[in-house]
């Protein structure tokens, strides 16, 4: 399959989950994060969902990053040059959705992506080679590119890995993790 059929696919699959199995999935994911060792670091990066394309809802795993006292980093995208900006999440964030319904701080504190621990990547699809699909913009390619080479890399995944390997671009960076409602997958 080419990549855009493979996101032609899970979307389709997304498409068909209900709410209730998306919520039920999402809170499986997150307790599923608890048993990796990644506890011990400081930044977590996190992508707000975008309900309207049934993503992972990530409200859980905030939930379990603010219970344990963790930095919270948030980004804001731009669209004219595929790049995104990284924000310190706190009490006095400011959160909207962009013209692509992606929630977003306004303003805050600015984070280099060099600081980043952790990274909880979204996607679509995944391979047992820890090669992602997104949605094609390149966003978190470009941005896991700046982290620091030891910067832990997360995918979320309602769906198991696609049996078919992706082909891969050199500008595509691999998972080290994907979590999905049933199990850890390391590469």
């Amino acid at each position: 399959m080419t990549k855009s059929e493979v996101r032609k696919k899970y979307k389709a699959l997304r498409k068909s989950l209900s709410l209730d199995q998306i919520d039920d999935f999402s809170l499986a994911i997150a307790n599923r994060l608890l048993q990796l060792n990644i506890w011990d670091k400081s930044f977590y990066h996190i992508f707000l969902s975008i309900e309207e394309q049934k993503e992972v809802n990530t409200e859980y795993t905030l939930n379990i990053l603010a219970g344990k006292d963790k930095n919270i980093v948030i980004s804001k995208s731009n669209f004219e040059d595929a790049s995104m900006t990284h924000f310190l999440l706190t009490d006095n964030t400011t959160i909207r959705k962009n013209d692509y319904n992606i929630p977003e701080p306004v303003d805050g504190i600015e984070i280099d992506s060099t600081q980043i621990d952790v990274v909880f990547v979204p996607l679509l699809a995944f391979d047992n080679t820890g090669n992602r699909i997104g949605y094609g913009k390149g966003f978190y390619d470009r941005f896991l590119a700046n982290c620091k080479p030891e910067t832990i890399k997360i995918g979320l995944s309602f769906f198991e890995v696609e049996a078919e390997t992706f082909e891969a671009s050199v500008n595509d960076i691999k998972l080290d993790y994907c979590v999905t409602p049933d199990r850890v997958v390391q590469f």
